[in-house]
């Protein structure tokens, strides 16, 4: 039996998640900014139909948003990551087999459903009726053929955000309206090298018969997308979530950071992240890299980027040992006088905690560091971030933090923010 897979895209994703509690956004266009309201990452259709551009930074087009009625919202992953978590929860009982791809998209096995179109309908009607993410979803026998399926469910309303390429003359069509560029894994570098060649749409990718040349030009991932294209299964479902080989935890400062002790508290912050997020995958780590700079597009100030890494001789997710780590390598390369905009620590080189590799030469964590680190998880976990923390990562960040004056409240996961509904009482007579 051939497979079938779906892909289940949330349209719009960070601007719905907002729609979500501000139902009179619907209709209205609405952007989402980056970290420190820089720039967008996510826009409505009525915001894409204004000509906002991904990727646009908000101080050029502020003035145009603001009087054209557009919406816009700092990011707010707390809020978007519990609505991503309540979808991908809702999906998980519609197939038994899915791939979680990204904090918007699933992969799910249909091989076997009798009406592929239909069910897709139901996935469609289920998350708008149970979570109310408008999403679309694409139907094929590969991963890129779903991926393009999505892509014409998103761009032709006639569709209802359902569409099927089961077929070869849907196909054909299909690839034949569609650019290169906006395949699956091309993107713009590759595309032109695939022009020079005579390529540029879809079709013409799938149908070009010298595969050497393919895989010459955009290495054995390139081909393999060709053959998915043509119906061949290169990238199967992916069930189990691998673990991340490294961690990284960065922020640019909302306003510029001067002095020492402020640097060192942003570091601490970083390190407490990437360990908390290491210990989440059960692993330990070799490596640690920190690094700061200063405002690169600030031409009259001193520029200045450094970075460097420590390794340990045994694994480690032990929180102050990556902080303690961490402060050290600021010691190596911080340097007076410079205007800071940015910090950031790397943890890698990671083992199973179970199977770590421990040396001779260095102290491993012990069973009581190991439980303090359990306790510190949970408690966060129930309270709340930074419930308990490092007195390094200083009692705020108020001075090195992010902008975010446009940040809605996290409805979902604070008690003190949920959305109040205020009722009129009405007497029945």
């Amino acid at each position: 039996m051939k497979k079938i897979y779906a892909l289940v895209d949330c349209d719009a994703f960070f601007c719905n998640c907002e729609r979500l509690f501000r139902p009179d956004l619907r209709g209205k266009p609405v952007i989402v900014l980056s970290n420190n309201d820089g720039c967008t990452v996510s826009r409505t259709i009525e915001a894409k139909a204004l000509g906002i551009e991904m990727a646009a930074p908000y101080f050029k087009i502020q003035k145009f948003c603001e009087e054209n009625g557009v919406y816009a919202f700092s990011s707010n992953f707390s809020l978007y990551t519990n609505i991503s978590s309540r979808i991908m929860k809702t999906l998980s009982t519609l197939s038994p087999i899915i791939e979680y791809y990204s904090v918007d998209e699933a992969f799910l096995d249909l091989t076997g459903i009798a009406e592929p179109y239909e069910y897709a309908k139901r996935i469609r009607q289920t998350i708008a009726k149970k979570i109310g993410m408008p999403v679309s979803v694409g139907v094929a026998h590969t991963k890129v053929l779903c991926k393009v399926a999505c892509h014409f469910a998103k761009q032709r309303p006639e569709l209802a955000g359902v569409s099927i390429l089961l077929d070869q003359e849907k196909q054909d069509h299909y690839l034949k309206n569609m650019s290169v560029q906006k395949l699956w894994g091309i993107g713009k570098q590759r595309a032109i090298k695939l022009r020079l060649m005579g390529i540029k749409t879809a079709k013409d990718f799938r149908d070009y018969k010298d595969i050497v040349r393919i895989q010459q030009t955009l290495t054995k991932v390139g081909r393999q997308i060709q053959d998915e294209l043509r119906g061949h299964i290169c990238f199967p479902l992916s069930i189990e979530i691998e673990k991340k080989k490294e961690i990284m935890s960065s922020r640019t400062f909302g306003s510029s950071v001067f002095t020492k002790e402020i640097l060192k508290e942003s570091i601490a912050t970083h390190a407490s992240e990437v360990a908390k997020e290491l210990r989440s995958q059960r692993s330990v780590c070799m490596e640690v890299t920190v690094f700061i700079r200063s405002n690169p597009f600030k031409e009259n100030s001193s520029q200045y980027h450094r970075s460097t890494k420590h390794c340990f001789l045994s694994p480690t997710s032990n929180t102050f040992k990556i902080i303690n780590t961490a402060l050290q390598c600021l010691d190596r390369i911080f340097k007076p006088g410079i205007e800071y905009k940015k910090s950031g620590v790397r943890i890698s080189h990671f083992q199973d905690s179970a199977e770590a590799t421990l040396s001779l030469f260095e102290p491993a964590d012990t069973v009581k560091e190991e439980d303090l680190m359990l306790v510190m998880d949970k408690v966060n976990l129930r309270e709340g971030k930074e419930s308990l923390k490092s007195l390094a990562c200083g009692l705020n960040n108020i001075t090195w933090k992010m902008n975010q004056r446009l940040k809605s409240k996290r409805f979902t996961t604070r008690w003190h923010e949920l959305r109040e509904i205020s009722c009129d009482y009405v007497a029945l007579k």
